[in-house]
């Protein structure tokens, strides 16, 4: 959001560029990762336009480095459509629920299975791993749950290796939506708050990974 820069501007309606991340990260750790007591690294971000290098300006006790990046043509984004009017189910959890599930549940299986219901079992999260199929539930009046809004009982599955990038954010937040639409298609939304106090938040799209039969519930 732009609230949380303390300068924001951009004079097109947007702005659409491609980067090699690692090198991005690799700049912005370029003063190491963690500052001394009392000192912070100020970023200053500048692009000039299509076919010009992103330009970072690093300050940390009066040093400053300049970095260019150059940027790349970008891919054309998926789209899934995920109109929060469509929204059946939605859940917003306490981030710790969720870290707990990912420790305990059998990261060996290929699918995390999520099942979002008005009845029991309200929300379940199983897998089905190399040590067999796991199952970890969530009553609808959990310390954990802040707010459960289901409409119908759905089941879907979603490939773990898709899932395990959002973990890093969800690391950092302190509450997550989970939240399916009629095709069964999953946001998750994890609000994060900044050292200022300041609330941002990642959102991460997936889509199911297989119709399942009855006969596997």
């Amino acid at each position: 959001q732009a609230e949380i820069f303390q300068e924001f501007a951009v004079q097109e309606e947007s702005v659409t560029f491609r980067i090699n991340l690692s090198v991005l990260l690799d700049c912005l750790t370029i003063f190491g990762t963690s500052s001394l007591p009392g000192t912070s690294t100020a970023l200053r971000m500048c692009y000039r336009g299509y076919g010009y290098p992103l330009m970072l300006f690093l300050e940390e006790g009066g040093v400053v480095t300049v970095c260019k990046i150059n940027t790349q043509e970008p891919d054309e984004l998926l789209d899934f459509d995920f109109c929060s009017t469509n929204v059946v189910n939605k859940i917003i959890l306490q981030s710790e629920g969720l870290r707990e599930a990912f420790a305990e549940l059998d990261m060996t299986s290929e699918v995390l299975q999520i099942t979002m219901s008005p009845d029991k079992p309200y929300f379940r999260l199983s897998t089905f791993g190399n040590a067999g199929s796991a199952h970890l539930d969530y009553p609808r009046d959990s310390d954990l749950m802040e707010a459960f809004h289901c409409n119908q009982t759905q089941t879907n599955r979603y490939k773990i290796s898709l899932l395990k990038p959002s973990t890093k954010a969800l690391a950092l937040s302190s509450k997550v939506s989970i939240r399916t639409d009629a095709q069964g298609f999953l946001s998750l939304q994890y609000m994060v708050r900044n050292e200022d106090g300041q609330i941002c938040f990642v959102e991460y799209y997936c889509c199911p990974d297989e119709d399942i039969t009855e006969a596997e519930l």
